[in-house]
């Protein structure tokens, strides 16, 4: 059984929106208007792409002047108030950074070419720089299961003494490498995105960032449990049985020791690739059965990479503040070849105590994390 920490602060930026109200408001909404068809990365071919709006600031630093950093720049920008409570409160000593990416700077390399522009561990230098921080910093880069193995990452250094205080954020800005790559892959989709229907044919890309203050005692929202593991079948390809992602989800219940019936809501990885439906609805139906209402937000926001796990889990955290379920968006088709899990038709209040966010990265690498009031 892991010990709780705290989210204490949270903010996100994607497609949706400048901040995490806006995000949920229209996520809420289900609106997938804010996924736009596009040809300037892939030229003469069109896909579907989240793409941010809003103005970002400048960062006069070269080697740190990338989308990806200005991204978390203005979300420090927003949360500035209790970045400053937090650091005077245990000091630049004992304040930790744990990051996620997986694109860093590589769109801006092509033309800099300055080595620091395409270091994994670039935004988190960053964000220690920009903050004077002089404590532990790393990024993870684990393909979709990085977000929320910062958070694992976060509680074992909480746990170990190491900080007092943690500052994790996702963040991914759209870049022809990845796109180029699902693209070869066949998983990207030129229509939006489709997850657990008959009809779905891929993903779509967006980009995004999102950040949260972690604490070891708090006001806030309750990290109870994380689990992670491993499948080893498939570079590119997860098992289509899901029993490593499902043992990733169990690991996180008995980290929070909690029971399945104990979870009110499901945010889903849900790509709306075949193979990775496949292999979401084995995992999730062999625990939960149909009994679990979940949902996938990838076709409103894309899906965002290193930053998709940060970004979902700031909506689970809007979940439980707002006591409100996601709605599932797709075409209503259901794929009765899948086990039969139990998609939010429309967005719903309700008693909602503990929330699953799951995500599954290339290479099989799975994460699961349940996150809840912080008294119950």
């Amino acid at each position: 059984m892991q010990k709780k920490i705290y989210i204490t602060d949270y903010n996100a930026i994607c497609n949706l929106g400048g901040d995490i109200d806006r995000i949920f408001e229209n996520a809420i909404k289900g609106d997938t208007s804010f996924l736009t068809l596009d040809n300037s990365i892939a030229k003469g071919k069109e896909f579907y792409l989240g793409k941010i709006s809003a103005e970002l600031p400048e960062i006069k630093e070269e080697n740190y002047n990338l989308r990806c950093n200005r991204l978390l720049l203005y979300l420090m920008n927003s949360m500035q108030k209790n970045l400053d409570i937090l650091i005077k409160k245990y000091g630049k000593n004992r304040v930790a950074i744990v990051t996620a990416t997986t694109n860093s700077g590589i769109e801006e390399y092509e033309n800099s070419h300055n080595p620091k522009h395409f270091e994994i561990g670039n935004p988190a230098e960053y964000i220690k720089n920009h903050l004077g921080l002089n404590n532990f910093y790393e990024c993870i880069s684990t393909a979709c299961s990085s977000g929320i193995k910062t958070f694992s990452t976060a509680q074992k250094l909480l746990e170990k003494d190491i900080c007092d205080a943690v500052i994790t954020a996702g963040v991914d800005a759209l870049a022809k490498l990845p796109v180029f790559g699902f693209h070869s892959l066949e998983v990207l989709s030129d229509k939006k995105s489709n997850p657990f229907s008959k009809n779905r044919s891929g993903i779509n890309i967006g980009e995004a960032a999102a950040m949260f203050i972690i604490e070891k005692q708090g006001h806030g929202i309750s990290i109870k449990g994380t689990g992670e593991t491993s499948d080893a079948y498939h570079a590119a390809t997860p098992d289509p049985k899901g029993y490593e992602a499902a043992r990733a989800i169990k690991i996180a219940l008995q980290n929070a020791n909690l029971p399945p019936d104990a979870i009110d809501y499901i945010n889903l990885h849900g790509t709306g690739t075949v193979a990775n439906d496949l292999m979401e609805a084995n995992a999730v139906y062999n625990i939960f059965g149909s009994c679990v209402e979940a949902s996938s937000t990838k076709p409103l926001t894309g899906h965002c990479l290193g930053a998709a796990a940060s970004l979902e889990t700031a909506l689970c955290c809007h979940v439980i503040k707002k006591q409100t379920l996601l709605p599932h968006i797709y075409d209503g088709e259901y794929d009765y070849t899948l086990p039969q899990i139990n998609l939010v038709t429309t967005p719903a209040k309700k008693n909602i105590d503990n929330v699953l966010c799951t995500s599954f990265g290339f290479g099989g690498t799975n994460a699961a994390m349940i996150i809840g009031r912080e008294n119950d």
